[in-house]
Order: C-alpha cells, then sequence, then structure tokens
C-alpha cells in the first residue's frame, strides 16, 4: 500500500464530527487546540445565494497559501486568456528544399510555451505527429541544424525566492519557452537491506553532461522521502535521503535540466527512424532570418489544462500560465511582469489587494501571502464560471483523495488544497443540506502536530457547516 493509499485509508477512519455540532461553536474549539495555540488561523464563508459573509476570522490577515494561489493564477488565465485558449508550437525551416526532399538548412522549433508537449497529463506521443508533419512537406533529409528557440520566455526559468530543497525536485521545474515531459526527470533506483547504500539503475530521459552522486539509502519507511538537489545552470546533481528497502525498482523525480535540448535530440531520433536523417547538432538559438512553416501544433484548450493544474496540483502549468500572461500582453515571457498583471487583473475586479504579495504563480515560494478575504473574493466572482469551477476536484479525487465520498456525496464538495511545510489551507465551495450554497476558505499557518491531525479538524469543520448551515 503506497503512502497516499495509506494516508487515505486512515483518515477514512477518522471519526467524523458529532451530527449537528454548531459550526461556530465547532470552530471555537478548534482554534484553542495546543497545535493551534501560536498558529495564524483564518477563515471565510459567504453565502453565494445572496453574496453575504456569513462568517469569518482574521478575513485580513495576510497568510501563506501554498497552492491555493493557483486559485488565483488559473482564474485570471481563465479571465484574461479565455477558457478556448491553446498554445501553440511552431516547426519552421530555413534554407532550400530540392525537388528529391534533401533540406538544405535548418530545422526550428519554436516554442510558445506549450506546458502539454510530451506531459503524462495530456499526450506524451507528440513527436511522430511532427515527424509526420515534416515529411509531408517533402523533406527527406536535413543538411543542417535542429535549432531550438526558446526566445519567448526571459532566461529565467525558476522564481529567485524558491527554496534550494525545492529547485532540484520535480515540482520545482522552471518553466520554458519550449517544455517537454512536464520538464521531469526520472531516476530509477534500487534498494537494499535498511542502512545500505542504493544503486542508480536507470535515469529517463538520457541527458549527457549531467552527473549524479548518489547518498540515497535503503530505509524501513514504505515511502519516497529522497530529494534531489541542484541548480537549473549546474552539471551536478546530488541525491540524498530514503526510498523503501529490497525494491528492485524505485522511481524517483527530479526536475529535467535544459528540456528544449532533449526535446530537440529525441526529435532528431524520431525523424531518424521516419527515414528523414539530419545530419547537423542540436542547440538553442533564435533565428531572425526568413523561414518556411512546416507544421503548427497546438495544444488542448485552456479549460482542459486548468482542470490538470487544479485537479493535480501542477506547479509548471501554474509557472507556465504566469509568463504566458506576460507574453500575450508584453511579446516576452517574464514571471515578473506576469504576476504584475494578474495583481492589476484583481485590482480591476475592485479586490482590496493591501496584504496581497505575490512571488510565483504556483504557491511554491514561501514569501507568497494572501488573505482569507482575498480568497474567498476570487471565489465569490468565479463561481459562475463553469470553466473554473468544473476545474476544482470533488471528494475523493485529485488532490482531495483523502476526502470521503460518504461524507461529501457527488459534487457537495469541491475545492482547492494547499500545503507545504506547517502550513494546511483549503478553498472553494461546499452545498449544504439544507441547499445553501457556499463558499470557504480555510487557512492555518505554523501550526504543529502533524498535517494529518489538521486535515482530521478541517475535515469535521466542513462536515458541520454542511450539515447545519
Amino acid at each position: 500500500m503506497n503512502i497516499k493509499t495509506y494516508l487515505a485509508f486512515f483518515i477514512l477512519l477518522i471519526p467524523s464530527v458529532t451530527s449537528g455540532q454548531n459550526f461556530n461553536d465547532l470552530f471555537e474549539l478548534f482554534i484553542q487546540k495546543e497545535n493551534y495555540k501560536n498558529a495564524t488561523v483564518g477563515a471565510v464563508v459567504i453565502d453565494l445565494d445572496n453574496q453575504k459573509e456569513v462568517f469569518s476570522y482574521q478575513p485580513s490577515t495576510s497568510m501563506v497559501p501554498g497552492s491555493l494561489l493557483k486559485l488565483v493564477t488559473s482564474s485570471t488565465a481563465i479571465e484574461i486568456l479565455k477558457p478556448g485558449y491553446r498554445f501553440k508550437t511552431e516547426v519552421l525551416y530555413t534554407g532550400t528544399l530540392s525537388k528529391q526532399g534533401e533540406l538544405t538548412g535548418n530545422l526550428i522549433i519554436r516554442g510558445s510555451g506549450d506546458p502539454t508537449l510530451g506531459s503524462s497529463y495530456f499526450e506524451p506521443s507528440f513527436m511522430s505527429k511532427w515527424a509526420f508533419a515534416i515529411s509531408k512537406k517533402g523533406i527527406k533529409k536535413i543538411k543542417g541544424d535542429i535549432i531550438l528557440d526558446i526566445s519567448a520566455y526571459e532566461e529565467q526559468s525558476i522564481t529567485d525566492s524558491w527554496i534550494w530543497e525545492d529547485i532540484g525536485n520535480y515540482y520545482g521545474a522552471g518553466a520554458k519557452a519550449l517544455s517537454v515531459f512536464d520538464n521531469t526527470l526520472k531516476i530509477t533506483l534500487q534498494s537494499y537491506a535498511t542502512g545500505s547504500p542504493t544503486k542508480i539503475i536507470g535515469i529517463k530521459p538520457e541527458i549527457k553532461g549531467i552527473s549524479f552522486i548518489n547518498h540515497v539509502l535503503a530505509s524501513d519507511k514504505n515511502s519516497d522521502q529522497a530529494y534531489v538537489y541542484g541548480s537549473p545552470w549546474g552539471d551536478e546533481r546530488v541525491i540524498r535521503g530514503t526510498i523503501p528497502k529490497h525494491r528492485d525498482r524505485f522511481t524517483i523525480k527530479a526536475a529535467l535540466p535544459n528540456p528544449e535540448l532533449v526535446l530537440g535530440s529525441m526529435l532528431k531520433d524520431s525523424l531518424a527512424y521516419s527515414g528523414i536523417p539530419v545530419t547537423g547538432n542540436v542547440k538553442a538559438g533564435k533565428i531572425n532570418t526568413e523561414t518556411n512553416i512546416a507544421f503548427t501544433g497546438k495544444s488542448v484548450e485552456l479549460s482542459q489544462i486548468i482542470r490538470i493544474l487544479n485537479h493535480e496540483s501542477v506547479n509548471l502549468i501554474a509557472e507556465h500560465l504566469v509568463k504566458q500572461l506576460a507574453l500575450e500582453s508584453e511579446g516576452l515571457g517574464s514571471t515578473e511582469k506576469g504576476l504584475e498583471i494578474i495583481h492589476s487583473h484583481w485590482q480591476h475586479k475592485r479586490m482590496d489587494t493591501h496584504g496581497l504579495f505575490l512571488e510565483d504563480g504556483s504557491g511554491l515560494s514561501h514569501f507568497n501571502l494572501i488573505t482569507p478575504g482575498q480568497m474567498g473574493y476570487v471565489l465569490k466572482e468565479m463561481y459562475q464560471n463553469s470553466s473554473f469551477t468544473s476545474s476544482l476536484p470533488e471528494a475523493g479525487k485529485g488532490t482531495l483523495y483523502v476526502f470521503s465520498k460518504k461524507d461529501f456525496p457527488g459534487k457537495t464538495l469541491i475545492c482547492k488544497s494547499g500545503s507545504m511545510t506547517r502550513v494546511r489551507n483549503y478553498a472553494g465551495y461546499l452545498k449544504t443540506d439544507s441547499g445553501k450554497n457556499l463558499a470557504f476558505v480555510f487557512m492555518v499557518n505554523n501550526f504543529g502536530g502533524k498535517h494529518i491531525e489538521a486535515i482530521r479538524e478541517i475535515k469535521s469543520l466542513l462536515i458541520s457547516m454542511k450539515q447545519t448551515m
């Protein structure tokens, strides 16, 4: 049984709140518990049928949102870019093409920020389509290079305030104009007896110029406790921590450096397999000369992308959306400019943005701050937007796998979680037994105890709301 399954099973065994227990009394008991005496707690509940706030506690206190920030990012992208928006990637070529199909020139892949290329959530086998489209242009041989144009986004792919423990791991991968395979590197290890060193037996996709120093040990703990350390610009990665003992194969995930070059190398191999050899090299660069279009690839619609973002809490997609807002507005995908656009968007929608501080789009930075009142405002404004509300997981699905369908049948509860060390938050929508439609925000920062205890307490608050409001 993996750790997620175990956690979900354990929470299902936790007794629910006493039927009909008053919400206000239960909340008062919650904040007085030992684990929360020194914590910062904020809450807002809004009756969406009359737009009135029916409960609040420290609604104007700035707090760390964690992945709740994805609600702000995704809602802004839906309203500005629109649900039907599609990312595009251009396959171009320069030079001359002979009647025999020999291209004397370069093949250019010009990225525009599509986060779905090769993604396990969307279309992992896009490369064969590209090779087919190139062959349909009559190209049978390329006497030149494959050039990856990533100039649509700024050079820096990660946020300044992300911590060292995060940036080497898959959830800390940076957004680039050409991202591929969720910018994730899979490292497979073999483990032996408890306390003994492990062995790296596979790395996928294969990358050149990066070395791995493995300090991972086998452990009695039945979960992935391994972390990858290294900067996006360095050529060395150190892996520390533990994985379960006596495993023939155990795969951990790291951030993929230079995804554009990986894409180019794999495209070269795919073309060769399709009978289109490329004589030159794979390299990054910007092409300013005249080009011809071989193929323009388009992603699925933004509404589908945002559903994965909020269901599975994918940091990379959120960071792409921030840069994409800037790209469409200013012509260059910049995190700083994208965050300014998000901030201004909510100001224009008459949100009081005092106390709102944005460092990224995913919530990975510990320096992000938002108030429960502001989060509630977003939920209230987006309630009638079906592209947004349908992106939120219901109980038992996505990041809400720990909540029982017995307690919240159907779509009576749809919400987003946000967590990191000493942070546990939930925000979304709840339909009560009396038929009311509520928006709610519960934020708990710097609490003591375990996350599983905080989940249990917030679950009880939600059940009480459902039964008594």
